[in-house]
């Protein structure tokens, strides 16, 4: 029978604490978070509580925590002079009060008296000094040989840069989370460690949500998305869509954490992610030329990115259908390989299939002028059907392709890099602008004569026109245009 209390998790006993817990039908722990329930929360997993020193006082968290993070073996361990943080089995256990070493917590928070202050002060200095006086003496008249040791990294802000005793580094730990356990993400605990011990180097861009820097956690990059506390529910919205089960692709922006940091004036919302130092698609188009098999290598992942957002995958760690609603090349970012990852989910909505209800955000924000779909420009769009939103996209995404085919060098003929619509609108078009050329007058981006003359641009050329009909249900789905961007890149032998 297992005893009441609190037991730190070892490794050796976890299949143990395992096996007593799963004889339970449900463990009930005291959650601070859960107001709704009375403050209690309930798991086949395990009560958790934890301590950090934040912002100049220590901040306790208790909760509870699933099997498939108690599985991770990262949610029950402390990290040295961060945090401490204690696993247990039986109800309410975490009922408990931790506290971090003495030795963490500021000197400010003791007050102490002078001849206290002055003991502390002098002692170490009187023993350093005599230290050094009998180092010296015995050296002399000798020949003393000093042996350098290996210097330990002083910029390093955790003791060791791994988050648990195995010794798995960030990337580990993200891709066991998204296949062995709920695929939705680091637990909240491993993501505020991570996040206020990342130090933030220079800033790589700005936008309207905020700015964008190069942060370094543990000699990695990461880019650290900064938003405005104004812009707090796109900064929620998107890390809550970062964190949907079974979301992590290859050609999405790896999610890493989120997290709120207090700098004493006002308070800044972190979104930490990969980094790619190429920036975004159009930044990448701006500099670089392509060939016709970096042109097909670039398509092809952008659209198996935003194939894997539409696609639902039924089951119980399924993952629902997401629309975007606002893509673009800035909002697309260039891997070192040159293949792209999509970013920016903020303005992204849910479907769920069950329901048959979409989960709109509550954001005043809507996407970006210039690659808004007719249906969006004249507010004749469906918001009650999820499919309305999927052919935006689509639309959006032939505007991008039209992009990307303009920098492809054919026979040693290139176009400058330009927006779409740069020929019919201002520079900042306003929606009469776009509502105007794109459904009154039908406008769409030029597809140029020479393109027949190649086989890939031509197809191109034809994807990019059925992506922008007028009608969304007659525009290609991201799967078929995938399979079709497949299909050639075989034919022509292209590698991507």
């Amino acid at each position: 029978m297992l005893t009441a209390g609190h037991l730190p998790l070892a490794p050796g006993t976890a299949l143990l604490l395992l096996s007593a817990a799963s004889l339970c039908t449900g463990l009930k722990c005291v959650c601070l978070l859960c107001e709704q329930s009375n403050f209690t929360c309930q798991t086949e997993g395990a009560c958790w509580a934890s301590v950090m020193f934040t912002n100049g006082k220590e901040e306790v968290t208790k909760s509870c925590i699933s099997l498939p993070e108690l599985n991770a073996q990262v949610y029950c361990h402390s990290s040295n002079n961060i945090t401490r943080t204690e696993c247990c089995f039986s109800d309410f256990c975490n009922n408990i009060t931790l506290q971090l070493p003495l030795a963490v917590v500021s000197p400010s928070a003791y007050s102490l008296g002078h001849v206290e202050l002055m003991v502390i002060v002098t002692i170490p200095i009187c023993l350093l000094s005599i230290a050094l006086m009998v180092t010296v003496y015995s050296c002399q008249g000798r020949h003393c040989t000093y042996k350098k040791t290996k210097q330990q990294s002083i910029e390093e802000p955790l003791a060791e840069c791994s988050l648990d005793s195995a010794g798995k580094s960030l990337k580990d730990l993200i891709y066991d989370m998204s296949t062995s356990g709920s695929g939705s993400g680091l637990p909240l605990l491993v993501q505020r460690t991570i996040a206020r011990t990342i130090v933030v180097q220079e800033i790589v861009g700005k936008g309207r949500f905020g700015e964008v820097w190069r942060g370094k956690w543990c000699g990695e990059d990461v880019a650290v998305k900064i938003f405005s506390s104004r812009d707090e529910r796109s900064w929620f919205r998107e890390a809550e869509i970062y964190q949907t089960v079974m979301l992590r692709h290859e050609n999405i922006l790896g999610f890493i954490a989120a997290d709120n940091k207090d700098n004493g004036t006002w308070t800044q919302l972190w979104l930490v992610s990969e980094f790619h130092e190429q920036g975004s698609l159009f930044d990448y188009l701006n500099c670089n030329i392509v060939t016709i098999g970096g042109m097909m290598k670039l398509a092809l992942s952008v659209v198996s990115g935003l194939a894997h957002l539409h696609m639902e995958i039924v089951g119980t760690q399924g993952k629902p259908a997401i629309a975007h609603r606002d893509l673009k090349s800035k909002n697309i970012l260039v891997k070192r390989n040159d293949t792209c990852a999509i970013a920016d989910l903020g303005l992204a909505v849910k479907h769920d299939s069950i329901s048959n209800s979409i989960d709109i955000p509550q954001n005043p924000r809507v996407g970006t002028k210039r690659y808004m779909a007719p249906e969006l420009l004249d507010d004749s769009i469906n918001i009650y059907h999820f499919e309305s939103f999927k052919c935006a996209d689509i639309y959006s995404l032939g505007l991008v392709y039209w992009e990307i085919a303009r920098r492809c060098s054919v026979g040693g003929v290139v176009d400058e890099y330009q927006l779409p619509f740069y020929d019919m609108v201002p520079s900042d078009p306003s929606l009469e602008d776009m509502r105007k050329v794109v459904c009154e007058q039908k406008f769409r981006p030029n597809v140029p004569n020479q393109w027949q003359s190649f086989e890939a641009l031509r197809i191109m050329g034809r994807i990019m026109r059925e992506c922008w009909y007028a009608n969304g249900k007659a525009r290609l789905t991201s799967l078929r245009i995938k399979k079709t961007i497949s299909q050639l890149c075989v034919e022509e032998d292209f590698k991507v």
